[in-house]
């Protein structure tokens, strides 16, 4: 059939402006089809139709119904059974109803939705009725003269059955998977559902398990007395073809039992082992037996979202929680801009020391321009390709760094050799110190200062590197005790003080 201007016009009022309005009148023009009612008028289609965008005014609907009439969707007939005067006579009124074409639309339609809502389900009742079915035909098939009535009759309700199974299992594999990414959004789903999902899958593999023997064996022995069943049945329906010559008529049987031959033929190999091929009962059994690892898998996921694991999703998911908490923009700004480091460009450093004086919350607009070599927006580097550079040579360097530290050791030493002298002595006693014994000394203070409780007790205490041991005796509160050293004078209270180099 070709799709012509005229039937897109039919689905016009779909996607039209006021979509709502007409579909509103559409759906009560149909519900009138099925109430047998032969046509509406404006005011009973205001009155009946269930309007989702609010109840319109009487003259939009007059004028949605006219619009209906222009697609196609409605015929109108002039109304003249309310005239009670010559103005109304002259005033143009119209009785509606669904043509030809709105009729195809809303069957379409209705099947459309009902389609995209059905969920698919494993039939386990099927299974049963088709059992039922073959023992039925057997029986059939076991009497001398099959009644063509009952034999026809039984092979409808098989294939019924069967086409309704098979839909079903195939649309249940196809979206299983769908749902169970679905169900991970949400960790009370995802239990709930594998419960739900492993007892169901459990009972019909149990089903199909039970049901398919006994189901294949029906069927093998039918294998050789089907071809009078599917020739009586293919008979009987031939009667109601339309009137033609005698070939026309060997055709039209023809065709029916070719029809039934591949339905038996499709129901055989669902059960029954064809050459190599497994039975698609198998290969369904197989897929839901498979759910059950996807499902566990999905488990998994959330258990390890749960123990804390990087889970990319899991984090966008609160970071979109966190945006739509923001009070404001600029909120919204500072946690993108903090979340994705959006830093300024100057950040990357182009041009060392270019910009870095100024924060980050500097406009663009009131920055000052940043020079960008032309190499690196050609080629996406700024330093040109080549060899690399030699090797410099830095022994004098390293000689440098190792006389420094031969005389810091040196230094160090003999501010250990000047304080660690194991002679108890007073504070005030000391006399001056270089800058390297006058660091040891507050470093052997500092670390037995800090042990003490109070300033009237004794401390010992040896260094962290357990070199030295030091022990601070204090003295009268009004001693005083001073250190010259080169960079002023350090005093304090006085003290009893011994450093001993440990061994």
């Amino acid at each position: 059939m070709l799709f012509t201007g005229t039937s897109a016009e039919l689905f016009r009022h779909v996607s039209a402006d006021k979509a709502g309005i007409y579909r509103s009148i559409m759906e009560s023009f149909a519900a009138a089809k099925r109430q047998f009612r032969l046509h509406m008028r404006p005011d009973e289609v205001l009155a009946e139709a269930r309007w989702t965008d609010g109840v319109p005014k009487l003259e939009e609907v007059q004028v949605a119904l006219a619009q209906l009439v222009d697609w196609g969707n409605l015929e109108s007939q002039p109304d003249t059974a309310r005239v009670a005067s010559i103005g109304d006579f002259y005033r143009a009124r119209f009785l509606y109803r669904l043509s030809h074409g709105g009729e195809a639309v809303e069957t379409a339609l209705a099947a459309f939705a009902k389609a995209l809502g059905r969920r698919a389900e494993l039939q386990t009742i099927a299974l049963e009725d088709i059992a039922s079915r073959l023992k039925t035909l057997l029986a059939l098939a076991d009497a001398s003269t099959p009644d063509a009535a009952k034999v026809h009759e039984t092979l409808r309700d098989l294939v019924r059955v069967f086409e309704s199974l098979a839909d079903n299992a195939q649309a249940f594999m196809a979206g299983m998977a769908r749902s169970i990414e679905l169900q991970q959004a949400d960790a009370t789903a995802v239990v709930a559902y594998k419960k739900r999902l492993i007892d169901y899958l459990e009972r019909f593999i149990g089903d199909l398990v039970g049901r398919s023997g006994e189901i294949a064996q029906h069927i093998t022995l039918l294998d050789l007395r089907i071809d009078p069943l599917l020739w009586a049945a293919a008979q009987r329906e031939a009667r109601d073809a339309a009137p033609g010559d005698s070939l026309a008529q060997a055709d039209a049987l023809a065709q029916r039992q070719q029809a039934w031959r591949e339905r038996w033929k499709g129901l055989r190999g669902w059960f029954v082992s064809t050459q190599h091929e497994p039975p698609q009962a198998e290969v369904l059994r197989s897929k839901a037996r498979a759910a059950i690892p996807q499902l566990l898998a999905a488990v998994a996921a959330l258990n390890e979202r749960r123990s804390g694991r990087s889970d990319r999703s899991a984090d966008f998911r609160v970071l979109a929680g966190w945006f739509a908490a923001c009070a404001d923009d600029d909120e919204a700004h500072r946690l993108g801009r903090a979340a994705f480091a959006l830093n300024p460009a100057r950040h990357f450093s182009l041009k060392p020391g270019a910009g870095h004086e100024l924060p980050a919350t500097t406009p663009w607009a009131e920055a000052p321009p940043l020079r960008i070599h032309p190499r690196l927006r050609e080629y996406g580097e700024a330093a040109p390709r080549g060899p690399l550079p030699r090797v410099r040579e830095r022994n004098e360097e390293r000689a440098l760094l190792a006389r420094q530290l031969d005389e810091e050791h040196r230094q160090v030493d003999a501010a250990r050799e000047r304080l660690a002298t194991g002679r108890r002595m007073r504070l005030s006693e000391i006399g001056r110190l270089d800058p390297h014994a006058f660091a040891l000394l507050l470093s052997l203070l500092g670390e037995a200062l800090t042990a003490q409780a109070s300033p009237d007790d004794v401390v010992e205490r040896q260094t962290g590197d357990g070199l030295l041991r030091i022990r601070l005796e204090p003295l009268d509160a009004h001693t005083h005790a001073e250190v010259a050293t080169d960079a002023g004078v350090f005093a304090g209270r006085d003290h009893h003080i011994t450093i001993t180099a440990t061994p």
